[in-house]
């Protein structure tokens, strides 16, 4: 497909949603103003057209309300719809970060562990239902890199990172792994049949970030300062979180499994906030508090 082509897909999605209703003649009107346009109008039948791409590519279907004539999108699965937002805000980024070259010496990008070599494969792998094997060096571990021979569940990114679920055929455990720790991966010919009741967004549903655990949901109860509950509120640390409001305060609460990951989430917002409830992860915050301060208590010796 041309880039150019993709591009006016992407404009047209965004420019309907950002509207929520829009008639085609403001949209043409729009259109004309927009660099994706090369000056040309946008013909009934070539928007018909552009429109029965976008429903076939990105399983988004733009329809038309016949009292208005305003066109709109059309809800559909909320977890298909978030995956097909990530996909045009990355392109729409690309496409923004393209434009920029002129001033490409004032853009600052944060740099991310890649990935782009595996997602092929591993989401061929995934929807062929075949075994993947790969070599994996975690962190934690040195010297020779592990033979893994996986069940490709399930994609994830977490913290600009990939992560790949699946069942691990040799332990017959699920397991997590990240993709810039693979090496050597290959997608082999045994197939595998994906367990009907496995819900692969309900397996993180109670959890933070990437690290499962099987222990039961805690109450979770923190206070923050009014500075840190803007943060908060403009990313919530978890799809359950609630907020009570006070005057120099506020009170969130979450219902979520204590991991480890969840535990340096919240060390690092530092004295912004304090973990009132459950005790045990009060005390988990105290062991890692008291921990760095030794530590800096060695050093000063």
């Amino acid at each position: 497909m041309p880039k150019n082509l993709f591009n006016r897909y992407i404009w047209i999605v965004d420019t309907i949603r950002r509207h929520g209703a829009i008639t085609r003649e403001e949209l043409n009107r729009l259109w004309m103003d927009s660099s994706v346009s090369d000056g040309n109008p946008l013909p009934r039948r070539t928007f018909y057209n552009y429109r029965n791409a976008i429903s076939e590519l990105f399983k988004i279907d733009i329809e038309c309300n016949p009292s208005t004539f305003e066109y709109y999108i059309d809800g559909g699965d909320p977890h298909a719809e978030s995956v097909t937002d990530w996909m045009l805000n990355t392109a729409s980024l690309s496409n923004v970060l393209t434009d920029a070259r002129d001033v490409a010496d004032r853009v600052f990008l944060e740099e991310v562990p890649s990935a782009r070599q595996f997602l092929s494969p591993i989401i061929s792998a995934m929807k062929e239902e075949k075994t993947i094997e790969f070599d994996y060096s975690p962190f934690s571990r040195t010297g020779v890199p592990k033979p893994v021979r996986l069940e490709p569940y399930f994609l994830k990114i977490f913290k600009l990172r990939w992560y790949i679920t699946g069942l691990n055929v040799r332990e017959k455990t699920i397991k997590t792994y990240a993709l810039d720790r693979i090496s050597a991966l290959t997608v082999t010919s045994d197939r595998f049949v994906m367990p009907p009741d496995f819900d692969a967004e309900a397996y993180f549903r109670d959890s933070f970030g990437i690290v499962f655990t099987r222990g039961e949901t805690k109450k979770v109860i923190i206070r923050a300062t009014p500075r840190q509950a803007k943060y908060f509120r403009a990313l919530p640390l978890h799809h359950t979180q609630s907020e009570m409001i006070h005057d120099r305060y506020s009170i969130f609460t979450y219902h979520l499994r204590l991991t480890p990951d969840f535990v340096q989430e919240l060390l690092s917002h530092g004295p912004e906030l304090t973990v009132l409830a459950p005790a045990e992860l009060r005390a988990m915050m105290i062991d890692n508090l008291k921990q760095s301060l030794e530590n800096y208590s060695k050093n000063e010796n």
